[in-house]
């Protein structure tokens, strides 16, 4: 990578040349982004996940500018038209939109009104007005006319076509006008007065007749109106005065009061109308567009986190029910490990209600199958299942928990699916899915395509390939972040192990298949096509019980191996009771064992490791009851506190299940008694609290809940949802344009 832009990255970001050119280092040799964030602590100066992942994305972004400006100068100097001035201004170039500014004169075009008027030999005509030196402008136009210029009139407007088309492309009149659209731009909607009582138009209603600076959009509206405007029910437009920019625009190239200054004068306003404002229109659309995407896949890939991350039940034997009334519940037992025993179907509700049937079947697979917890899926007829279950005696604890089943019913018709079970049917899986989820949300969670597990917003119309990028990042690093057990693990969690392909995780469970499953980390090695530089990558993730080293169970990496028996060495110990004795422990200082391969970070976590070597991160979870009498949105009074639990998280607030079938909506301004710019600051996905309902739309099918304490509202009117604090796109001012940029301060200072 150039200096230049090194300097650039490590100027915006500000970090140290030496932390850019160690992450681009690593990362161009394959290091994934959890092995550096977690065992190059020394090389980048300590920098979590998501600083290296600006930097790389920073990398990338200057990858693809060089390769432009390849692109560009090739094309120009094909054209005979290169001076050495212009290869220099675009080599020196950092920002891909003042590239293109500096191309677009140079840019083979189609045909067009000035190269029409071009062909007609009208541009020695065009330079003398645009001069704007006193003369006739008849006069002048009027040695122009032949056959193909019939009359006077037709050669000044082919003139001012050609003149229109070089103020578009100059520099200055575009950053003009890119300028106003960051300060004044409007953001407006209207509805299709045809389309306006379609019952699917209505879901729209709020942008029937909507304007508002774009500068204060949030990302969920700008993307609510493109997706209505692409559904064929709204129309979008992003504006400034024609007034305004023409005048700025004729400040910089009206230089005179003659009558060829009035011709530039004409050639300006055509300009701006046909030409630089749809232009920088079509720019801004696509940039807030961008940053909406970007704001949006950010919400997500942080629901998605917490979600994988959510708290595990751990080895237990488990029973899991997919609810249903029609069709029955379908019920699944499940071993520690999550191996399916058994299947039946239970008929307790509508219209068979079968209730003491149910009971007695629940009953004895419990005791046959010495269940300890019961998971039931969320969805229909979740809260009768949930009545049902804690309403039966056991003789024995046995713990009831509601499992989210987003994406169960894909997961069970999915290919995956099909190869763990072949011989069962989609019901069968879909109920089996419930139990594992309860088991390890995260190992049973990546499995499924990530946008259809439910918790996020408008993640079909976002840049699909920057979704799935982000959100495979999230996997990969949640997967790396808990660890995992090799020899239990399916290939599809292995898959997302630092330096695992799906090749090589496939590799890994066939081996230990075949040979009865790993005794040591470097055993690894023996794996087919699992290289050195796989085994460095991945090695420090697994996690081998029981091993015969115990450091094999823990996140402390081989290469590390050594200093561990060295602070054993050191004490008089070995490496097992260091583990197991604090007051060993106590006696090694850090500084002892700082060398050029270990630093002071290294150390440092790798005594931390040895406290709880292999411990899960994730906290224990917790039973959660829905009130009892409250089952549909009629129960639901203003004023009434219920027990719920976060089910999705927007920057306008959070989405709650209060177990009524409709997740009711706690606006950010009501999620907290103090002002805060992101509901993460107070919530987070799975979490139990206590609401207050606020407001009941049967209509509309709407709740408004209230978090705060004391509260005493019973209505909200009118609540806008407005996002603040736009991260993702304040995160990477450095990939942003001038306008993109002044766009992300504006932002950064909005408040309502």
């Amino acid at each position: 990578m150039e200096l230049k832009y090194s300097q650039h990255i490590a100027g915006t970001l500000n970090l140290s040349l030496k932390q850019i050119s160690s992450i681009h280092d690593l990362h161009t040799e394959g290091a994934t982004i959890p092995f550096i964030a977690r065992y190059r602590k020394e090389a980048t100066g300590n920098m979590d996940e998501v600083a290296i992942a600006n930097v790389i994305e920073q990398i990338k972004y200057f990858a693809e500018l060089e390769k432009r400006k390849e692109t560009v100068i090739k094309t120009i100097e094909e054209a005979g038209k290169m001076t050495p001035e212009l290869k220099k201004r675009i080599e020196d170039c950092i920002n891909a939109t003042e590239l293109e500014d500096i191309y677009l004169p140079y840019k083979p075009k189609r045909k067009t009104k000035a190269t029409v008027a071009m062909e007609k030999g009208l541009e020695p005509l065009a330079k003398a007005l645009f001069e704007q030196q006193s003369l006739n402008a008849e006069e002048e136009a009027a040695k122009y006319t032949n056959e193909q210029v019939k009359d006077v009139a037709d050669a000044l407007q082919g003139a001012r076509d050609i003149i229109a088309e070089w103020v578009s492309e100059n520099e200055q009149a575009r950053n003009l006008i890119r300028k106003l659209f960051t300060e004044e731009a409007v953001l407006s909607s209207r509805v299709l007065t045809s389309k306006k009582e379609e019952a699917d138009a209505q879901k729209y209603r709020d942008y029937f007749e909507f304007k508002e600076p774009l500068a204060q959009s949030p990302s969920h509206r700008i993307l609510a109106i493109r997706r209505g405007e692409k559904e064929g029910f709204l129309i979008m437009d992003i504006n400034i005065g024609k007034e305004t920019g023409v005048e700025e625009l004729k400040r910089v190239f009206v230089k005179a009061s003659n009558a060829a200054a009035q011709q530039v004068g004409m050639a300006i306003e055509d300009c701006f109308s046909r030409l630089l404002k749809p232009s920088i229109e079509t720019e801004f659309r696509t940039a807030s567009k961008t940053r909406a995407d970007e704001e949006a896949i950010r919400v997500f890939a942080e629901n998605l986190r917490q979600l994988l991350l959510a708290s595990p039940l751990g080895h237990k034997r488990v029973m899991a029910i997919d609810p249903g009334f029609r069709t029955g519940c379908k019920v699944v037992c499940l071993d520690e490990h999550g191996t399916f025993l058994k299947y039946n179907t239970i008929f307790p509700h509508a219209p068979q209600n079968d209730w003491n049937g149910a009971t007695q079947t629940i009953k004895e697979l419990v005791a046959k199958f010495d269940i300890e917890a019961i998971g039931y899926g969320n969805g229909t007829a979740s809260k009768e299942t949930e009545q049902l279950v804690r309403g039966i005696d056991f003789g024995k604890p046995v713990s009831v928990f509601m499992v989210n089943e987003s994406g169960a019913s894909i997961y069970s018709a999915s290919e995956v699916a099909r190869e763990e079970f072949p011989d069962e049917d989609v019901t069968v899986r879909g109920a089996i899915s419930i139990g594992r989820r309860l088991l390890d949300p995260l190992s049973e969670l990546v499995k499924i395509d990530a946008k259809s597990i439910g918790v996020g917003q408008y993640q079909h119309d976002v840049n699909q390939n920057r979704l799935k990028e982000a959100l495979d990042q999230v996997v990969e690093s949640c997967v790396n972040y808990v660890g995992v057990d090799v020899n239990t693990a399916s290939k599809h969690l292995l898959m997302y192990v630092s330096g695992l392909s799906s090749t090589v995780a496939k590799n890994v469970v066939e081996y230990r298949t075949k040979n009865g499953g790993f005794k040591s980390r470097d055993e690894l090695k023996k794996v087919s096509m699992l290289g050195p530089k796989a085994f460095e990558q991945c090695a420090g993730f697994l996690r081998i019980a029981n091993a015969k080293n115990p450091l094999d169970n823990s996140a402390v990496h081989p290469e590390s191996y050594h200093v561990v028996e060295a602070m054993a060495t050191k004490t008089n110990s070995t490496v097992a009771e260091l583990i197991q004795n604090a007051e060993v422990r106590k006696q090694i200082k850090a500084k002892d064992f700082v060398s050029e391969t270990a630093g002071q970070f290294t150390i440092e976590d790798i005594l931390k490791e040895l406290e709880k070597p292999g411990r899960d991160p994730r906290s224990p979870i917790e039973e959660f009851r829905f009130a009892e009498g409250v089952s549909t949105m009629d129960d639901l009074k203003p004023g009434m506190k219920v027990p719920g639990i976060v089910t999705n998280i927007t920057n306008f607030g959070a989405f709650v299940d209060v177990g009524v079938k409709q997740d009711g909506l706690v606006h950010i301004s009501h999620l907290a008694n103090r002002y805060i710019s992101d509901p993460n600051e107070a919530v987070k996905l799975g979490q139990k609290v206590m609401a207050t309902v606020l407001e009941v739309d049967i209509s509309r099918k709407r709740i408004s809940l209230s978090l705060k304490d004391g509260e005493q509202k019973t209505e909200v009117r009118g609540q806008r949802s407005e996002v603040r604090g736009q991260k993702a796109f304040n995160k990477k001012p450095e990939s942003l344009n001038p306008f993109q940029a002044k766009l992300a301060e504006l932002k950064k200072n909005f408040r309502d």
